[in-house]
């Protein structure tokens, strides 16, 4: 187990458990939070014996979006950077991109425990993930609208993807908050629980996934994100490309057999 003061990574088995961790700020994304996020992110996707990953926050909010307090003066310049982190934020300018998965090509599962209300850029993180299981005190909305500001971390191009179109308009236009039993109805997230049930209904969805086989599971995944939008005879041809390289494998030799056999398959990751 790693702990660091803005965000927890803990492996357990295939599964990595990543924490945003500053719930005396709503769990803001400031330049600490999205470097270790960032990087997170690309721990998970260097490892191959990470399978799956579960997103949560500490405390009673999953994440208020972008801590303004501490990243405008950076980009205004009314201050100068006093940290490594500071300074990496100025430096790459996809940081908070790569935090909140806009610029993600990551291909294995990433599951949300939404634990309470995911606002701005804490609901663009959610929009990045794969599954998502929310508690009852969970709050969902983009209010950059209502500051005057853009929600530029990819909400106006997944939530029409995700949402109704006519659902994502009024969540985009005027910046409310819709509760957790709502965003179910609306098919954004899978399931909603008791707040102490969110991590652990989580990690019940992960393990699963981690126990099949990866390259099965990253290229059905890879295939669905190159899909989308795309129009239906180029979305075949590219799901032509990612479906016959698993059809080639051992493991796919071994799962019919294994099936026809009625015993369980013994996988050997390739």
């Amino acid at each position: 187990m790693r702990a660091v003061a803005a965000v927890d990574f803990v492996r357990e088995g295939h599964v990595a458990l990543i924490t945003l961790n500053r719930p005396e700020a709503r769990n803001a994304l400031n330049p600490e939070v999205m470097c270790r996020l960032a990087d997170a992110w690309q721990e998970v996707a260097a490892d191959d014996t990470i399978r799956a990953a579960v997103v949560t926050g500490t405390g009673t909010v999953f994440c208020a979006g972008a801590d303004l307090a501490q990243t405008i003066p950076l980009t205004t310049k009314s201050r100068e950077p006093d940290n490594d982190y500071d300074r990496r934020y100025l430096a790459d300018k996809q940081l908070g991109d790569k935090a909140i998965l806009r610029v993600s090509d990551l291909d294995k599962p990433i599951i949300a425990a939404i634990n309470g209300t995911a606002v701005a850029g804490g609901c663009e993180l959610v929009q990045g993930t794969d599954i998502r299981i929310a508690s009852e005190t969970a709050r969902f909305g983009v209010q950059e609208v209502r500051w005057a500001l853009f929600p530029g971390g990819g909400s106006t191009v997944r939530l029409p993807a995700q949402l109704p179109y006519a659902v994502a308009m009024e969540w985009l236009l005027t910046g409310g908050l819709v509760d957790a039993q709502r965003a179910y109805e609306l098919g954004f997230v899978n399931r909603v629980v008791p707040v102490d049930q969110v991590l652990a209904e989580a990690m019940a969805k992960a393990d699963p996934i981690a126990a099949n086989v990866p390259v099965a599971v990253r290229a059905i995944k890879a295939s669905v994100k190159a899909c989308l939008g795309k129009p239906e005879r180029e979305a075949m041809d590219i799901e032509a490309r990612h479906s016959a390289p698993v059809f080639r494998t051992r493991d796919a030799v071994e799962g019919p057999k294994a099936f026809l056999e009625k015993r369980d398959p013994v996988y050997e990751g390739r």
